[in-house]
């Protein structure tokens, strides 16, 4: 039975299905016959009585121009536009995303996001979308998650295909967020209708303890993590460090302007959430996570992010999902008010991309899907949001994410850092940038007394920005 007043806390939420189905691969089924987006819109009906009114998927510029700069495959742009016209006449209002992880092989080939050109060419791919469809697409969304072609690929090497070049790969950092800004200026500039916006993974984390290097080492999560990008999107500035020093900006790759064009402003942004982490300080590790052979992997990960003054550990006594993932109703909502806290109302109005309990088959005692324990989860979650958006935050669209999309990122890295992996099940090990790992900046903070030391980022005044 749906919770009419829990509906009422979010007047003017477009809600929605997403997919990183490309509109310009092979025909999509309706949305409405997707065994997941099924389900999605069932959850909705049956937590709220609303109904899906947008579905977004993305573009698919591998498939859309895979001979080079210029060269756009007629028939895949035929396939763009049937889908379109489908999605319309289902009722639903589409949406777009214009990047998910992969570039064009030729553009990849020629240094992908390392290569500041490469921002120039999403921007001319960005006009060209704009010019098709800009009169049917709802909403834009230039990329699916601005870190995981960055951070995730060419720093940490932990996502396909795992180049972990360590600070090398920073610039790529850079250049996305240029070519975030470019894309938007050049939908814009075609006349496109719809809002347009792109997507941060949210990044929300708790104090193992109340030990205050504990509070300050959950700064440091979010610092390298949500303000690496929303820094230069909402403040015109990258992020800077207890040593005064940008880690971006260090690598030479700022030009005179870039950072005027990286804070051009977006209509919407996007937050992707999967889970919470617990955090503690490098200097508590050692008594917060012993040595367990089940725990390995976790302190493989730890290896690397106790260089930036920081280490995740399992939550004690929190049911989790099949994936690991803990099951915090309160997580999103915490996070989300946490972000609001630094930036109030420089942040856009914002549109929260769920993926769901991350549980491929959830089922019951009796073997039987359990629809029951999935709703109880999203009306929580629900419920914890909508005391945020009564303070003010502005949700303007809540999606769902299928389960069934990055399913291998998931099942192999996404766990890792929520808790520990039973032994039974041994995900494998992340590979190590060695510049993060020996000497240098990103040398391992010390162990001993007193606080962290090293490359850690600067937290931002408490409420700077907020209304």
């Amino acid at each position: 039975m749906s919770d009419g007043s829990l509906y009422d806390s979010y007047h003017g939420v477009d809600w929605g299905t997403a997919t990183a189905d490309a509109l310009a691969a092979a025909p999509m089924p309706p949305p409405d016959q997707g065994g997941h987006f099924r389900q999605w819109a069932d959850d909705v009906r049956h937590v709220l009585g609303a109904a899906p009114t947008t579905h977004r998927a993305v573009a698919g510029w591998p498939q859309l121009q895979p001979e080079g700069p210029g060269l756009w495959d007629r028939t895949a742009l035929d396939r763009c536009d049937r889908a379109l016209d489908s999605l319309l006449a289902c009722g639903l209002k589409p949406s777009v995303t214009l990047l998910h992880l992969s570039l064009p092989p030729w553009l990849d080939a020629s240094g992908g996001w390392l290569v500041r050109d490469t921002a120039n060419r999403f921007a001319e791919y960005a006009a060209e979308m704009g010019r098709r469809f800009g009169d049917r697409v709802d909403r834009w969304i230039t990329s699916t998650d601005l870190a995981s072609p960055t951070l995730a690929d060419h720093v940490a090497g932990m996502y396909p295909p795992s180049r972990g070049i360590g600070r090398a790969g920073l610039p790529a950092v850079h250049h996305i967020l240029l070519a975030n800004g470019l894309a938007t200026q050049a939908l814009r500039a075609t006349g496109a209708h719809g809002r347009i916006g792109t997507t941060v993974t949210l990044v929300g984390g708790y104090a193992a303890t109340d030990d205050p290097y504990d509070r300050l080492a959950v700064e440091r999560l979010e610092s390298w993590t949500n303000r690496m990008f929303l820094d230069p999107m909402l403040l015109g500035e990258h992020m800077v460090t207890e040593d005064d020093v940008s880690p971006v900006e260090a690598t030479g790759c700022v030009r005179p302007g870039d950072l005027d064009t990286i804070a051009t402003a977006q209509d919407l942004l996007s937050l992707s959430w999967y889970t919470p982490f617990r955090v503690t300080a490098p200097e508590n590790l050692p008594r917060a996570l012993p040595v367990m052979k089940c725990l390995g992997a976790l302190n493989e990960v730890n290896r690397l992010l106790i260089g930036l003054g920081f280490a995740l550990i399992p939550f004690d006594d929190v049911e989790t999902t099949a994936y690991g993932w803990p099951i915090l109703p309160e997580g999103l909502a915490d996070a989300v008010a946490g972000l609001h806290d630094l930036y109030g109302d420089l942040l856009p109005p914002l549109s929260i991309v769920d993926n769901g309990m991350g549980d491929l088959d959830l089922v019951d005692h009796r073997g039987r899907r359990d629809d029951a324990r999935r709703r109880a989860q999203l009306g929580a979650r629900l419920s914890w949001l909508a005391r945020v958006v009564s303070r003010g935050v502005d949700v303007c669209g809540y999606e769902y994410w299928s389960v069934l999309d990055n399913i291998e990122a998931k099942l192999r890295y996404t766990r890792l850092y929520a808790m520990g992996v039973p032994e039974r099940t041994p995900p494998p090990r992340p590979p190590m940038p060695a510049d993060w790992i020996h000497g240098g900046a990103f040398a391992p903070a010390p162990t001993g007394a007193g606080a962290p030391t090293g490359l850690h980022a600067v937290p931002r005044a408490q409420g700077a920005g907020a209304s």
